[in-house]
């Protein structure tokens, strides 16, 4: 099957380049690009019959929905997910192998939208030095600027600066993001111009975060969230200064203990903070205004850092879904009044799903469980000691990849494919294993094993690693609250696509 990225790709760069006999005239003038950050397909149909019929429903109805789409790689996380969306290529081609990843160059980990080269703005911090160079393919909002010659505009818009940066892609005007911390507002880097324009300013003059630093109470009446386990469970981690994870949270009381503003996002008026300064980016950019197609790239970054905190059975996910949609219904009236009902493209989907807690599953006796990082290493470690004599051979294990000490094996005249060969033999016996791939497996062409045609979409020949370990389904290397996701199990790989709007 095709992967969902490509599909999204050709089909958006057609409809701004005349393919299918398209009367240019016709193009849309704006191509809105929803990522909902870590929404499963089931939360679709889980909470439909209490979703309103301007958000969800809206576009479900009146678009078209891919009901069985999945990711066609692993890993399944939030910057790759982006970039493979917005540019239909996986990891092994546009190099984003995970959020962070062992630079086996530089010897340490680096993080998929950090550069030292620029400067960042509205901000003095140095960890807000982002921009777009780790991704080595362009979006198809690149190829809609280079297809315009640079006449259509780019903005992205995301909580967190790698759902905003690598969907905007390389060529964007802008790409912002929200800064907590003590800080709470908009910010961005000097890779886009050299200040940030006086609408950004003036936001956040107006103190963005602290705007939505706000309790977070019920939509509804927690006792009508049937969709979700008990409020009151062992499975959510919650909030510092509160013993007990149940709805509601007074976020202004908790936010000392809990990164400042940073608890905005953990929260849905994050997602209401995103809205909001993408219906003003839609408006002070002027976007959709002219005959030259332009992009606005939205992802609602919320969702996932909930879904990581309650997991994907609470209540709070059930009540930030129901919220989400009132949301997407405020977004689209504004798109239907700027830029006009028939004269814009939407697609919406998500970057990655996320598993059941497994300890919630344990609980009710489905096989899950729990692997602790530094002890499966320190196990692999003991067995190639054994049988080597020699320590040291592993240079680093993460993101479920492993890369050999290059030096250590020379040194000791130790062939790579015997090391290789050696592990594969020992993990293949642990319990926590379901699957182990080598570097010469997934560099070859003749790899035909489904779970290994994923991890192989996964593998880039000079950034990965040399072994590549999936483990059983439902089993993580997390603590035993909340969710997560990484896998190419289906759970992980299975999101919502919906394309909404003119040339659908």
């Amino acid at each position: 099957m095709i992967g969902m990225n490509f599909r999204i790709f050709i089909g958006l760069f057609s409809l701004f380049s005349g393919i299918n006999a398209q009367d240019y005239a016709h193009n849309p003038k704006l191509v809105v690009g929803i990522v909902v950050d870590q929404m499963r397909y089931d939360y679709i149909a889980k909470y439909y019959d209490r979703y309103g019929d301007d958000g969800f429903k809206r576009i479900i109805k009146g678009g078209f929905e891919c009901r069985n789409h999945h990711y066609n790689y692993m890993p399944t996380y939030t910057g790759p997910g982006h970039a493979a969306i917005f540019t239909g290529t996986t990891p092994a081609n546009n190099g984003i192998i995970a959020n962070n990843w062992y630079d086996k160059f530089e010897k340490k980990l680096v993080y998929c939208a950090s550069d030292n080269r620029v400067a960042p703005l509205g901000t003095t911090s140095e960890l807000e030095k982002m921009s777009p160079r780790r991704m080595l393919t362009m979006s198809f909002a690149d190829a809609n600027r280079l297809h315009t010659q640079f006449q259509g505009k780019t903005i992205g818009v995301s909580l967190k600066d790698r759902g905003s940066i690598l969907p905007a892609g390389h060529t964007a005007n802008r790409a912002y993001w929200f800064r907590g911390k003590d800080e709470g507002k908009w910010v961005s880097s000097d890779f886009y111009g050299p200040i940030l324009p006086s609408w950004v300013r003036e936001i956040n003059k107006e103190e963005p975060g602290k705007k939505y630093l706000k309790p977070w109470n019920p939509l509804y009446p927690v006792n009508t969230y049937k969709a979700s386990g008990a409020d009151s469970n062992n499975y959510e981690h919650g909030f510092e200064g509160r013993e007990i994870a149940t709805l509601p949270y007074d976020l202004e009381s908790l936010s000392e203990a809990n990164g400042g503003y940073d608890i905005v996002k953990v929260s849905p008026h994050g997602n209401s903070l995103v809205t909001d300064f993408a219906i003003s980016a839609l408006s002070n950019e002027n976007l959709g205004i002219d005959p030259n197609t332009d992009v606005l790239t939205i992802s609602y970054s919320s969702t996932d850092y909930i879904g990581h905190n309650f997991g994907v059975n609470s209540v709070e996910i059930e009540d930030t879904y129901l919220r989400l949609d009132k949301e997407l219904a405020k977004l689209f009236k504004a798109l239907d009044k700027n830029v006009g009902v028939e004269n814009y493209t939407l697609f919406l989907t998500a970057d990655h799903g996320a598993v059941h807690v497994p300890s919630f599953l344990e609980d009710k006796r489905i096989p899950s469980g729990y692997v602790n990082s530094e002890g499966f290493t320190a196990r692999m470690n003991n067995y190639l000691k054994s049988m080597f004599k020699v320590e040291g051979l592993i240079e680093n294990f993460s993101n479920q990849q492993l890369f050999f000490n290059n030096a250590v094996l020379v040194a000791n005249a130790i062939k790579a494919e015997d090391a290789q060969k050696e592990l594969v033999f020992f993990l293949e016996n642990q319990p926590e294993v379901q699957y182990v791939f080598t570097r010469a497996q997934l560099s070859s062409r003749a790899i035909n094993d489904p779970m290994g045609i994923l991890v192989q979409h996964g593998f880039h020949q000079r950034l990965s690693g040399d072994l590549a370990i999936i483990f059983k389904p439902s089993t993580i290397t997390y603590p035993t609250k909340g969710s997560t996701h990484g896998s190419p199990q289906v759970y992980d790989t299975h999101v919502p696509l919906i394309f909404y709007g003119k040339g659908v």
